[in-house]
C-alpha cells in the first residue's frame, strides 16, 4: 500500500470544482435517499396505505443499489464517464418522480427500487473516477469529500423527509431530489470527458452477482423481522451467500472485486475489511433516537439530533484527516480509527441506565462526536490505499469497488444492529448495552484488519 504521499490543497481542489460537484453531489443525493424515507413514510403510508410493505422500502432500494454498484465498471466501458453519470442522474430521477407521483405503495417500491438503482451507479462512479478525474495528488482530498457525503447524507436525509412530512407534503422530498439529480446533470459535460472511455470491460459477474443479490435479500428480509431467531437464521444465511460469493469471484472468469484481493498476501482484502468494519457503525445511529427518547427523556428532535453526530464526526473529521501525508501519520490514523469508534461505543454503553440524569445524557454527545471522528479520521486513506495498492489495470476496479463494500456495509450493519436490539427484549438499556457493546467488539476488529494493511 502507498502510505505517505503528498496530498495537494483544499486550494487546488478548488481548480477542479465542476468535477468535485459531479462526484460528490452524486454520492450525496445517494446518501441522502437512503435514509430520506424514513422520516417521511409514516406520513405516506396514512395517504396511500400499504402498511403491510412498509419495511420494503429500504430493502428495494439496498439491493438495486448493491447490483448497480457492480455494474459501474461494464457501464465504464460502454459509455465512458460523462455518459455513465448522465443515465444514473436520469435513472436517479426518473425513480424519484415515480415516488412522488406514487398512487400506492407497490409504486413507492417500484420507484425506491429505480432510485436505488441510479443511486448506486453514482456512489460507484464517484470512487470509481477518482483516479481518473482527479490528479493523483488530490485522490486523498477527493476521496475525504466524497466519503463525507455519506455523513452528510446521513442527517440531511432525515431532515429532509422529516420536514416535507411536518408541513404535509411528503411527496415534495422526492420531488427535491429529482431536481438535484437534474441539476448536478448540468455540470456533467463540463466536468468530464464525453468520451472518456475505461478499458474493455469483462463480462458481467452473473454468478457472483446473483449470489450478491441473495444474500443483500436474506439480510434485507433479516432486518425487517422482530424474531430473533429467523433474524440470526437469515443473516447467518446472509453471511454463507456472502462466502459463496467470494468463492465465486475466486474461480470465476470474470470478477466483481479486483483480482489482487484473492492473491496470497494481498493487502486490498484488509482494506476493504477495514471499510467494512468502519461503515458498519453507522448502524448504530438508526437506535440513537429510541434510546435518547426512551432513557434520557429527550424530546424527538433533540434525539434525532444525537443520532447525527455521529455521522457529523465522520464529515468533519475525514475533511481535516485527508492533509496527512506523511507514512508514520497515516498508520497511526489507521488505527486510530477503528480504537476511537470501538472506545465510543464501549463508553456509551457503560453509560446506558434506565432514567439517566440530563447531565450524563449531554455527555452522549461528545462520546459519539469522538466516535464519529474514528470513522473519518480512517475513511479517506483507506480508499486511496484501496486504489494505489491495486494493479494499474485494476486501479478503476478497485475505487469502484469501495461503493460495493459500503453498501454492504450499510446493509449488514442495519441487520446486525436489529438483532442486537431484539436480543435484548423488552428491556431498552439491556438492547442499548447489546447494541453499543456488541459494536464495540465489531470495531475493536478493526485493529487487527489496519494492522494488515501497512
Amino acid at each position: 500500500m502507498s502510505i505517505g504521499q503528498d496530498v495537494g490543497s483544499w486550494r487546488e481542489l478548488k481548480h477542479h470544482m465542476s468535477t468535485a460537484v459531479v462526484l460528490a453531489g452524486g454520492v450525496l443525493i445517494g446518501a441522502i435517499t437512503i435514509y430520506v424515507a424514513a422520516s417521511l413514510l409514516p406520513t405516506a403510508v396514512q395517504e396511500i396505505g400499504g402498511r403491510p410493505l412498509y419495511a420494503w422500502t429500504m430493502t428495494a432500494f439496498l439491493i438495486s443499489q448493491v447490483v448497480a454498484t457492480m455494474l459501474v465498471g461494464r457501464s465504464l466501458s460502454r459509455y465512458g464517464g460523462a455518459g455513465s453519470y448522465l443515465i444514473g442522474f436520469g435513472v436517479f430521477a426518473v425513480g424519484s418522480v415515480l415516488c412522488a407521483v406514487s398512487p400506492s405503495m407497490p409504486i413507492l417500491l417500484l420507484g425506491r427500487g429505480v432510485q436505488g438503482f441510479g443511486a448506486g451507479l453514482l456512489t460507484g462512479l464517484g470512487f470509481a473516477l477518482i483516479h481518473s478525474a482527479l490528479p493523483r495528488r488530490l485522490w486523498s482530498r477527493g476521496s475525504a469529500l466524497i466519503s463525507a457525503m455519506f455523513g452528510v447524507g446521513n442527517f440531511a436525509g432525515p431532515a429532509l423527509g422529516g420536514f416535507s412530512a411536518q408541513f404535509g407534503s411528503w411527496r415534495m422530498a422526492f420531488a427535491v431530489l429529482a431536481g438535484a439529480a437534474v441539476v448536478l446533470a448540468v455540470f456533467v459535460r463540463r466536468a468530464l470527458s464525453r468520451g472518456e472511455r475505461t478499458a474493455q470491460g469483462a463480462p458481467v459477474p452473473v454468478a457472483s452477482l446473483a449470489l450478491v443479490v441473495a444474500a443483500a435479500g436474506a439480510v434485507g428480509v433479516a432486518g425487517i423481522l422482530t424474531n430473533g431467531v429467523a433474524m440470526a437464521a437469515l443473516l447467518a444465511l446472509g453471511l454463507a451467500l456472502v462466502a459463496a460469493f467470494l468463492v465465486a469471484e475466486n474461480r470465476g472468469t470474470s470478477s466483481v472485486l479486483p483480482r489482487s484481493v484473492y492473491r496470497a498476501g494481498s493487502k486490498l482484502r484488509w482494506i476493504y475489511l477495514s471499510i467494512m468494519v468502519l461503515a458498519s457503525g453507522v448502524a448504530v445511529e438508526t437506535f440513537l433516537p429510541l434510546f435518547g427518547q426512551q432513557l434520557g427523556g429527550l424530546p424527538p428532535a433533540a434525539a434525532g439530533f444525537f443520532a447525527a453526530a455521529l455521522s457529523l464526526g465522520w464529515s468533519a473529521s475525514q475533511l481535516v484527516s485527508a492533509s496527512a501525508h506523511r507514512a508514520t501519520t497515516v498508520r497511526r490514523l489507521l488505527l486510530a480509527g477503528p480504537a476511537c469508534l470501538a472506545a465510543a461505543f464501549a463508553l456509551l454503553g457503560l453509560m446506558q441506565t434506565g432514567q439517566p440524569p440530563l447531565p450524563l445524557v449531554l455527555a452522549w454527545l461528545p462520546v459519539l462526536l469522538v466516535g464519529g471522528s474514528g470513522i473519518g479520521i480512517a475513511m479517506p486513506h483507506l480508499s486511496v490505499a484501496a486504489m494505489t495498492s491495486a494493479p494499474d489495470d485494476e486501479a478503476g476496479k478497485a475505487a469502484g469497488a469501495i461503493a460495493t463494500v459500503l453498501t454492504m456495509s450499510t446493509a449488514f450493519g442495519a441487520t446486525i444492529a436489529g438483532l442486537l436490539v431484539n436480543l435484548g427484549g423488552p428491556s431498552v438499556v439491556t438492547s442499548a448495552r447489546l447494541l453499543l457493546f456488541g459494536f464495540a467488539a465489531i470495531s475493536a476488529a478493526g485493529l487487527y484488519t489496519a494492522r494488515r494493511t501497512g
